[in-house]
């Protein structure tokens, strides 16, 4: 009957996903970002939505048994049933991410209404244009822009010539750490504090220069985020915000020109320059920290400014209490939850190198942020250059099946400065100690993993489930299974002598002979690490550890693209023997026994792991592309040069996308099946045996 149960489930969720599908002009987009993970998150309009099908919570989840099917292959092996919790975890992964595709816009027109009920205005001069720019390119989600819309949504509180003001002559003090970028007559005529970032964003902004008015551009020159905006003063001016939407019903559809308050590119020396300047309140933070100013910035009922919230309490907004495995990836880099527990975990957090702040909002663009931030996000230029520090190549990237069962991970000694007190804690150095086989076992630690028991319940699908192990030694695991190490030591004073009985130097690895590793796992340097995309490009499955939010975040769907990593890193050896494999049952145990964990036992999870790292390399190549970085900065830089226009509330398209019609037909016509606009492939997301 059980059997019968979970059977049915199955097929009552697929029916209710394909008729989501066929009712798609009366559904609203909902996006899987975590509301409770931002303090920009845009209300919508009510209006009708069908509901994501809920997770299920008793029954056990099916999962395909291990299978060596090619990379890639859609062909479903026979399900079996697996307790462990990670089997719902990608459950509940592969229902967000049918929901998010269930919904996508096919057309102008739907796109169009589609914004105007999700942001309560038209949307912004030079939209049709963009629209057909994505198009061109392929664009897997047109309306997944909600990061571009989060990030600029409290700037509408601010004067748009105040603005303008600030975009011309942030760059001023080249001590500030901030380039500039100046377009004007469809062209970049000037960029300012010169450097390979921006240039390498101009060659992005480039490709749709033409179609963007007038404009100053501040970016961030350094590898830490700036803005740091009070919560309750950050309140204020999304309330602020929600007061600006409506519908002009007369909106001119066409950006203002010859605007006051732009930089004078005729003038070389900025002392020569006489126009006002606004005050920019930076302060000097490098090396103290952060969490006394970044709490600022959470409300006052979150555990970083309520000491009284215990560790567990917060643990559970993210982590499950087996093991402590993440299952809200958005939490468990949300600085008002984390803040208390890792402030001493993570170089950037205590002894960043760089902190360069201000508590006041400023239109400063920045390749990443933590979720206290109010910098404007774009795509890193590391991910755009092409460098083959950063840059995938399929060279070394071995099958699955011919990849080593091996963690591997390389770097520098980066993150923060080093002194003999403080090293040990910081986030690249506990990773390497964690994942070092020697190390572990001159400390004589223990970890937690989840080991197989037999089943004694009555439930007659599955004879066995996990339970916490709290007393695994991991040493002979890493010596096996990991290969992590430095491969040089910087950013230390007085100097890095103190390392030289600590940590040997090993060989640097290029980045293309890492992918004979099944499992990577990326870690923050100074800020994001630039290896991520590259990571998810492959066919190796990519784990993830971080405090920072990049552009990309709402497209990427934790336990369906990779496996998220808590920054403590305790969940790590749960992880690795899931997927690996440990030990043997109780009946093929021999007696007496050298394996000091003896008594574990977890089956191996390596046809999960390659199914997670192809349809993370499937998805990354839909949705992280160049092309999908400039379709990103163009729409960003369209709603950007709104925001400071006299007349925002007074411009916009209003038109209902019927003079596109002719276009989506050709470019519907010329497409191949299932390539444009997230087409094809719900099925495979929630049928039969997709645990």
């Amino acid at each position: 009957m059980a059997l019968y149960d979970c059977s049915r489930r199955r097929l009552y969720l697929f029916v209710a996903v394909a008729g989501g599908f066929i009712l798609l002009f009366y559904s609203s987009l909902v996006v899987h970002r975590d509301p409770a993970s931002s303090s920009f998150d845009i209300p919508p309009i009510p209006i009708p939505e069908r509901p994501i099908p809920p997770p299920l919570t008793k029954d056990p989840i099916p999962a395909p048994p291990p299978s060596s099917f090619e990379h890639g292959a859609s062909e479903e092996p026979d399900e079996v049933v697996d307790h462990h919790p990670i089997a719902r975890l990608m459950h509940d992964a592969n229902l967000k991410v049918a929901h998010y595709e269930d919904n996508i816009s096919k057309t102008f027109r739907e796109t169009v209404a589609k914004y105007r009920t999700k942001y309560g205005r038209h949307p912004p001069p030079g939209f049709k244009e963009w629209y057909k720019f994505a198009r061109k390119r392929n664009v897997y989600n047109i309306d997944d822009f909600e990061q571009v819309m989060d990030d600029l949504r409290p700037f509408w509180a601010l004067q748009p010539s105040y603005l303008r003001n600030l975009g011309a002559h942030l760059w001023d003090d080249e001590k500030n750490g901030i380039s500039g970028i100046h377009i004007r007559k469809k062209k970049i005529v000037k960029t300012t504090n010169e450097g390979w970032r921006i240039q390498t964003t101009a060659k992005m902004i480039q490709t749709f220069v033409k179609h963007l008015p007038d404009m100053d551009i501040a970016m961030n020159r350094l590898d830490q985020p700036r803005i740091i905006v009070p919560w309750e003063e950050m309140q204020g001016m999304l309330a602020k915000e929600q007061e600006t939407r409506l519908f002009h019903p007369e909106a001119l559809d066409s950006f203002t020109t010859d605007q006051q308050g732009l930089l004078d590119v005729r003038i070389k020396d900025p002392k020569s320059d006489n126009a006002t300047r606004e005050k920019y309140d930076f302060f000097n933070y490098s090396g103290k920290q952060y969490m006394d100013i970044a709490k600022l910035a959470c409300p006052a009922e979150s555990p970083a400014n309520n000491a009284s919230i215990p560790v567990t309490e917060a643990d559970a907004l993210y982590k499950l209490e087996d093991a402590g495995l993440v299952s809200n990836f958005n939490k468990s880099s949300d600085l008002c939850t984390i803040g208390p527990v890792v402030e001493r975990k993570h170089g950037f957090l205590f002894t960043a190198s760089t902190i360069i702040a201000t508590h006041k909002l400023l239109p400063i663009f920045g390749e990443c942020k933590v979720n206290v931030n109010s910098d404007i996000l774009f795509p890193a230029n590391m991910y755009y250059q092409r460098d083959a520090r950063y840059e995938y190549s399929d060279k070394h990237d071995l099958n699955w099946e011919d990849k080593k069962s091996i963690m591997f991970w390389r770097g520098v000694t980066s993150g923060g400065v080093q002194m003999p007190d403080n090293w040990q804690t910081m986030h690249r150095q506990r990773l390497v100690q964690l994942l070092n086989g020697t190390q572990v076992a001159l400390d004589n630690k223990d970890v937690t993993v989840l080991s197989e028991v037999p089943n004694t319940s009555e439930d007659e699908i599955s004879p066995a489930v996990y339970e916490k192990h709290e007393n695994f030694h991991p040493s002979q695991f890493a010596m096996k299974h990991t290969d992590v190490g430095f491969t040089d030591r910087w950013a230390c004073v007085p100097n890095c002598s103190f390392y030289e009985d600590v940590f040997a130097h090993v060989k640097q690895v290029d980045l293309t002979d890492q992918f004979q590793y099944k499992y990577l796992i990326d870690v923050d340097g100074h800020s994001f690490s630039g290896r991520w995309r590259a990571f998810l490009y492959s066919k190796s499955l990519a784990f993830k550890a971080t405090i920072f939010r990049e552009w990309h975040d709402s497209r990427l769907f934790a336990w369906r693209h990779f496996v998220p990593v808590d920054n403590r890193y305790d969940d790590l050896y749960a992880l690795l023997t899931y997927f690996i494999g440990y030990g043997k049952p109780p009946a093929q145990r021999e007696d007496p026994s050298d394996d000091p964990n003896s008594n574990v036992y977890v089956p191996n999870h390596e046809r999960e792991g390659k199914k997670i790292g192809s349809q993370g390399q499937e998805w990354a190549r839909k949705v992280l592309r160049k092309e999908d970085m400039e379709v990103y900065m163009f729409r960003l830089l369209l709603e950007y040069a709104r925001v400071c226009d006299d007349n925002r509330e007074r411009i916009g398209y209003s038109g209902d996308g019927s003079e596109l019609d002719k276009f989506d037909d050709q470019e519907a016509k010329s497409s191949s099946a299932g390539s444009r606009w997230g087409l094809g492939g719900i099925g495979a997301l929630v049928g039969i045996g997709d645990g």
